[in-house]
């Protein structure tokens, strides 16, 4: 992969705008900065609602990827131009998933929407209307991607670049204990005794880990602030063992 191939100006946007066979995607962290203003003809994403999959915490499949495609207008043989705020930081994101889905022509705006905006160039709130296309997209290329064990196993051996908040790093060695005992967690009521060290006498079976997550979720915030645990929770779901933890604080909550 080349800057060249991987990256556009905004000059190239500019002289790109009807292009027929050129789509511009807008993928933003805040979710309605599109509405406010975006480049004429672009259309967007939603990193959570369309590039996440609303049940387990994974991609979305094949057959959900191809079904957006084709909804936007993206054929195979477009070329796709993505961008987004916090310097591209969800544009990226997307990159990804075309590349995993083995799109051929993707790129990025080089310095994103907020290039874009310090340039005063022009943005538009009207919305495009694409005709559909039929997209049919490859299967998973799982070698541009780490699964949680490859990462853990990579520790201390290989060069890992974390892209996350300060907050999140600080506490990477928790989270690396969490998650070896989460390994052998069974289901979610061995999850919260662990970590409440079996002082909650209540009924576990109400909570369902999939369709009551979020309210187990709460519930565990709730109880480790009653408790004045030393161990901060976010949990999310896993397919192969139901949940997991994303941050671990060592902070009192």
């Amino acid at each position: 992969m080349s800057r060249e191939s991987a990256l556009v100006t905004t000059e190239w946007v500019t002289e790109n705008l009807n292009n027929p066979k050129v789509v511009f995607v807008e993928v933003d962290e805040d979710t309605t900065l599109y509405e406010q203003g975006h480049i004429e003809g672009a259309i967007t994403f939603h990193w959570r609602d369309d590039l996440q999959d609303g049940l387990v915490r994974d991609l979305i499949s094949k057959e959900k990827f191809e079904a957006l495609l084709s909804k936007n207008g993206i054929a195979n043989d477009t070329t796709v131009v993505l961008y987004g705020g916090n310097n591209n930081w969800f544009a990226t994101y997307a990159y990804w998933y075309f590349k995993i889905y083995g799109h051929q022509d993707v790129r990025l705006i080089d310095g994103g929407r907020k290039l874009w905006e310090l340039k005063a160039l022009p943005l538009v709130k009207e919305v495009p209307a694409r005709e559909a296309t039929r997209y049919v997209a490859k299967e998973r290329d799982n070698s541009i991607r780490a699964f949680r064990d490859e990462v853990i196993a990579a520790i201390g051996t290989l060069n890992i670049v974390d892209v996350r908040s300060q907050s999140f790093q600080e506490n990477s060695q928790l989270l690396l204990t969490f998650h070896k005992k989460a390994d052998r967690l069974r289901d979610t009521s061995q999850l919260l005794r662990t970590f409440l060290g079996q002082r909650l006498p209540m009924k576990m079976e109400h909570l369902d880990q999939r369709q009551n997550l979020s309210r187990f979720m709460k519930l565990l915030v709730l109880i480790l602030r009653k408790t004045q645990s030393l161990t901060a929770v976010l949990v999310s779901v896993l397919p192969s063992h139901g949940l997991y933890c994303t941050n671990c604080s060592a902070s009192t909550m």
